[in-house]
């Protein structure tokens, strides 16, 4: 097998969202949870390792980076893909930072860009500032986020903090002008001595333009948007021969529910929305810090429940509500009770005989399909900008959808079970 691209990415719900936009582009994709240790399938074109490498301390996240690296390298990779959220999630220390900087000196290359736009999902870079929707990212929902508050929109800047390389600016007036142009501003930054460029998207068509002008690289670090249009360019140039079915997933039957942990401001709209015409259990994190049994009375509950229609269960909770338990157990604590418990449920869903699971929040995911002993997933299509349906592969076939906290509309959680009904 030789991958036309190989991508690591730093969550389970952004590998998703990546190769959710590459198989769009028409590249056949699995995703893996992390390193494959197995065989994959012949004829794929990309392959996403998923790490849990976003928030966990940065020398562990770049000796994980290189160790997808080393196995990407070893399939005769012809571009690596470094992989973020489209809201730069990250702190001072990294991990973005630290881990571009390992897989440029692993690589030998002395350049790269940083674009995590995603212009479809409302995520755009102007003149180096990243807004999420009409605001800035600083005065976004990210500016609460339990584990990588982002409370600076300037790229620039926060990059600058995590590297030692210089950092600078391509603009979208120079996107604007097509190719050519960014491919001398590239040039131009390198002769000064810039190692990483955050790039300007403001829409698709900025996203070709990056694709086409990084072509030649070793490595791209970008969110996801920039995967559409790598996909793009590899299809009009004639490498795909599965286009037309790159989407294409086994049909699979059973139980649904949905598992969400992000606290996201649209995870919360999902949640109400559902909570108000279907039946649901909210997991608190004190509550399950204090007592196990809280766990077992979750289980109990969907066990009743979900043979005669969908359920969700949730610990998905408000700002206020996840500062107060931050306070009473710890960050750390808080975030980690609830990721055990919905994974235990998660668990206990599929014994039931679940085997149509919907998972928002990126940590929750990662919980979830390492509980499952997931190993691998076939990428399918499209629920919303960013999310995809896919199916298990090895042993008994699930189907599932990794949320990222933000993505989806509010009706999120019912258009996607109603989808997959409706392919079968």
């Amino acid at each position: 097998m030789t991958l036309l691209l190989g991508c690591i990415a730093d969550d389970f719900t952004g590998a998703t969202d990546l190769a959710n936009m590459l198989v769009r582009g028409g590249m056949r994709t699995i995703q893996t949870i992390g390193v494959p240790t197995a065989p994959l399938p012949d004829e794929v074109d990309a392959v996403v390792i998923a790490l849990k490498s976003r928030t966990i301390a940065p020398a562990d996240a770049v000796a994980q980076s290189l160790a997808a690296l080393g196995w990407l390298k070893g399939q005769g990779c012809k571009q690596v893909y470094f992989k973020y959220c489209s809201t730069f999630d990250s702190t001072p220390k990294g991990n973005i930072g630290p881990v571009t900087e390992a897989l440029m000196d692993a690589m030998g290359t002395d350049f790269t860009i940083a674009c995590p736009a995603f212009p479809e999902n409302g995520r755009t870079i102007c003149r180096g500032y990243l807004f999420v929707g009409d605001v800035l990212l600083s005065e976004s929902g990210m500016r609460n986020h339990p584990l990588t508050p982002m409370t600076d929109a300037s790229l620039v800047r926060v990059m600058q903090a995590q590297t030692q390389r210089k950092v600078g600016l391509i603009s979208y007036t120079t996107l604007d002008k097509g190719t050519e142009a960014v491919r001398q501003a590239i040039a131009k930054l390198r002769s000064e001595g810039t190692g990483v460029a955050i790039v300007d998207a403001l829409a698709d068509a900025h996203l070709d333009v990056i694709a086409e002008s990084t072509a030649d690289f070793a490595l791209v670090t970008a969110g996801s948007g920039v995967g559409l249009g790598i996909a793009n360019a590899h299809r009009r140039a004639g490498r795909l021969k599965h286009a037309a079915t790159s989407a294409a997933l086994p049909n699979v039957t059973g139980l649904s529910a949905v598992v969400s942990g992000s606290c996201s401001d649209m995870t919360n709209a999902q949640v109400a929305q559902w909570k108000a015409s279907r039946p649901a259990f909210k997991l608190d994190p004190v509550a399950l810090a204090n007592s196990p049994a809280a766990v077992e009375d979750a289980i109990a509950w969907t066990k009743d429940q979900v043979a005669s229609g969908p359920v969700l269960i949730y610990a998905t909770a408000t700002p206020d509500d996840v500062k107060a338990a931050q306070a009473e157990l710890g960050v750390a604590r808080a975030g980690a009770v609830v990721e055990e418990a919905l994974a235990h449920v998660a668990k206990a869903l599929v014994a039931a005989g679940v085997r149509k699971l919907i998972v928002a929040g990126g940590e929750t995911s990662g919980a979830v399909v390492s509980a499952l002993g997931v190993t691998a997933l076939r990428i399918g299509p499209q629920i919303d900008p960013g999310v995809p349906w896919t199916v298990t592969l090895g042993g008994e076939p699930i189907a599932l959808a990794l949320k990222s906290g933000n993505f989806g509309t509010a009706d999120f959680f019912a258009k996607a079970l109603a989808q997959l009904e409706a392919t079968r």
